[in-house]
């Protein structure tokens, strides 16, 4: 059936797709991984690019599913969500991040994860040329579906010297007057930074100024470690312009779960609503539930929190003992640094890639590179560890074997 490959649409890749040949860094690491312990029989690898958290959901959570599962009531399709969850994701942005009086059935809609969330914001208000600006390094996924639908991207690069902030002064008018969404994800992945008041402040301002929405990506916003948890929608003027994505991912341990919740602008909430309700319908109603009692329960975030914060400092710490310049991060669970430009009279690392190579190679360890914009690599502490006792051994190993080296800067 050799016609099927001239049905591709260019989206992606026409007649070409499945031909290319690039490896993909993802699949590098995994390969590398493999080729490192087959080569290392019995010797410990450390994976410090795992993105997504270690530990099992809290047990109220799980006992929660486990009743409601059997309920007859909540075997059906549920469609754009339950009132009960809404009404929990309202008290929720109150409790924890100070967004007052939402109204659950205008503001709040649910999505399968904020995956699907993201991917459906260009079908909200992308028409074929059509801008998103995207922050970089980032999270793909808003954009990629934009350019499926004929939008451009236009990237907003992400640098030490700016906070790890995109520079919205820089953009020139015309192109943000062919602007649609500001896409924004603070706390960041991958750099941990954490966005200020005043930051939002001035993209409320640029997005009034500029006729456009912001779509922001609040999936680590309860993981901080300076005291303040902040919402877009808690500034003046957030509710008029945009949306925030709130997963239970990262703050429950429930990835897998796939639940989260979009909050902000009714009109917007409206339209991801009615885009929502012709791609799928709704999750488990018992998993809502179970959802419901982790909101109700934000101590559980912070005993997280306390977990992430004390490996973090354990990584900063092993860290800088071997030449780099490691900094708490505001937010999330990584470790952003500068990749170093090579070793001391040996080899040298052009991008970050090769050095993330070389560390699962040489040392077994594994973290994740990002060449966007400078070359660094990104440290995740969702690595496998029994107790506090474990991550001092794990990190005691990691820096005796980059002890080995002398890094250059």
């Amino acid at each position: 059936m050799s016609y099927i490959q001239e049905l591709f649409a260019e989206r992606l890749g026409g007649n070409q797709f499945g031909k290319d040949t690039t490896i993909y860094k993802f699949e590098k690491i995994k390969r590398a991984k493999r080729a490192a312990l087959e080569a290392n029989p019995g010797k410990e690898l450390f994976d410090m690019g795992v993105g997504e958290p270690d530990s099992m959901a809290d047990p109220g959570v799980v006992q929660t599913l486990q009743k409601e599962a059997e309920k007859p009531e909540n075997r059906g399709y549920t469609d754009n969500g339950i009132d009960e969850f809404k009404k929990a994701a309202a008290e929720y942005m109150d409790t924890v991040f100070g967004v007052k009086g939402l109204d659950p059935a205008k503001h709040v809609n649910h999505t399968i994860g904020s995956k699907p969330g993201l991917a459906m914001a260009p079908l909200m208000f992308i028409n074929p040329g059509d801008v998103v600006f995207m922050t970089t390094p980032g999270y793909p996924v808003l954009g990629t579906h934009a350019q499926y639908l004929g939008g451009e991207v236009v990237n907003l690069p992400l640098t030490e010297e700016n906070g790890f902030l995109p520079d919205l002064q820089a953009i020139d008018a015309a192109t943000a007057a062919r602007a649609k969404i500001l896409y924004l994800n603070y706390p960041n992945n991958p750099t941990g930074a954490q966005a200020t008041r005043e930051f939002f402040e001035e993209a409320i301002a640029f997005a009034k100024a500029n006729n456009l929405i912001v779509v922001q990506d609040a999936a680590y916003a309860a993981l901080t470690y300076n005291g303040e948890r902040l919402s877009f929608l808690s500034v003046p003027g957030g509710m008029d312009v945009g949306v925030e994505l709130h997963s239970l991912s990262k703050a429950y341990n429930m990835t897998g779960w796939r639940m989260a919740f979009a909050v902000g602008n009714e009109l917007i909430v409206k339209a991801l609503a009615h885009v929502k309700d012709n791609i799928d319908s709704g999750q488990f109603a018992a998993i809502q539930k179970a959802c419901i009692y982790a909101l109700e329960h934000p101590e559980i975030t912070d005993q997280t929190v306390a977990k992430y914060k004390r490996r973090l400092e354990l990584l900063v710490d092993t860290l800088n003992s071997v030449g780099f310049n490691a900094s708490m991060p505001g937010g999330s669970f990584f470790m952003y640094v500068k990749a170093p430009k090579g070793i001391q009279g040996g080899r040298r690392f052009e991008t970050a890639e090769d050095f993330s190579q070389y560390l699962i190679t040489e040392h077994l360890i594994s973290t994740v590179p990002w060449d966007n914009v400078g070359n660094y690599v990104r440290f995740s502490v969702t690595y496998a560890a029994k107790d506090p006792a474990d991550e001092q051994r794990i990190m005691g190993e990691i820096k005796n074997r980059l002890s080995t080296v002398q890094f250059e800067f």
